[in-house]
């Protein structure tokens, strides 16, 4: 199957049962048409201002809010609503934005969500902005808010195994919270190489756990209640997936362990969150008795 004919599948998804009443939704919303709206970069990525739409306006915007939950990345500020999604995401985009200069360069966001990371690159004036996710809740999410932002980012329902195919390569690839979900890690770290312009770079974010060790934890069924959880590397053993799949020049952004600062339940949000994840009496573990959730943010270049 070419590209073409893999996008035309997807794009066929929207007719599913369970989709539609969404997709309908959004339709209503994109009847509303305002131009020349103010844009705010910061932690609240807002659109508008309250007075830019009528109380009818605002009522189906709402509406269209509420139809699409969960909003699990944000958070976002559209005419005055704000919408407080499960993960405070600009704690993440705040922690990495001094490591990249995104100006002038054709770049990609694997597992990119609702768009939250995008919008946000938008200030840095990407020469091109792609983001892959094969989720039809979260393109319709991006596509709520891009209504109003009118940028020219593109976004692909498709995945990481789809980037040698895809017809062009990038310069910088981001691909945040996505290779734990992913049972070939090495392979998803070698679609990335492939996606990539010579010398191009990437910057992940993954699950890590303590040690000096060349290994990875390998969850039984869940982590964290979450049951596709494949690999969890300590930080010499995702050097050594970085290493095989064709990176060097390795560089440690951060280590951090999760909050429920940044991970917590919301009204627009699902109903368990961090809290219910971890062991009520050692929040150090999870429910299932494992470390609990850490994270390492790594920038890499792809070899000569």
């Amino acid at each position: 199957m070419n590209l073409e004919e893999l996008k035309k599948q997807k794009q066929q998804c929207l007719e599913w049962k369970n989709v539609k009443p969404w997709y309908d939704q959004l339709q209503k919303l994109f009847e509303i048409k305002k131009e020349n709206l103010t844009i705010g970069y910061d932690d609240w990525f807002s659109v508008g201002q309250r007075e830019d739409l009528t109380p009818k306006e605002y009522e189906i915007l709402v509406q269209t809010a509420k139809k699409l939950i969960p909003w699990r990345k944000g958070p976002f500020r559209l005419f005055g609503l704000e919408i407080d999604s499960e993960w405070q995401s600009n704690i993440k985009y705040n922690l990495i934005r001094p490591h990249f200069n995104l100006t002038n360069k054709v770049v990609a966001d694997i597992g990119c969500n609702n768009g939250y990371y995008m919008f946000r690159m938008l200030e840095d004036r990407p020469k091109r902005l792609i983001g892959f996710d094969p989720s039809p809740l979260t393109m319709l999410q991006f596509e709520m808010v891009n209504h109003f932002v009118q940028s020219q980012i593109e976004y692909e329902k498709l995945g990481v195994e789809h980037l040698e195919i895809y017809n062009h390569k990038f310069d910088f690839i981001f691909m945040l919270g996505v290779l734990y979900h992913r049972p070939d890690p090495i392979g998803t770290l070698k679609s990335l190489a492939r996606g990539l312009n010579a010398k191009g770079e990437i910057l992940i974010d993954t699950f890590m756990i303590d040690g000096d060790e060349e290994v990875a934890l390998t969850p039984k069924e869940r982590y964290s209640k979450i049951p596709n959880i494949y690999f969890i590397p300590t930080v010499n053993a995702l050097k050594n997936w970085l290493d095989r799949a064709g990176f060097d020049e390795f560089e440690v952004l951060a280590i951090t362990t999760t909050t429920s600062e940044e991970q917590r339940k919301t009204p627009w949000s699902f109903d368990q969150s961090l809290e219910d994840f971890l062991d009520p009496n050692d929040k150090n573990k999870t429910v299932e008795g494992y470390p609990a959730p850490k994270r390492v943010y790594m920038k890499a270049r792809k070899k000569a």
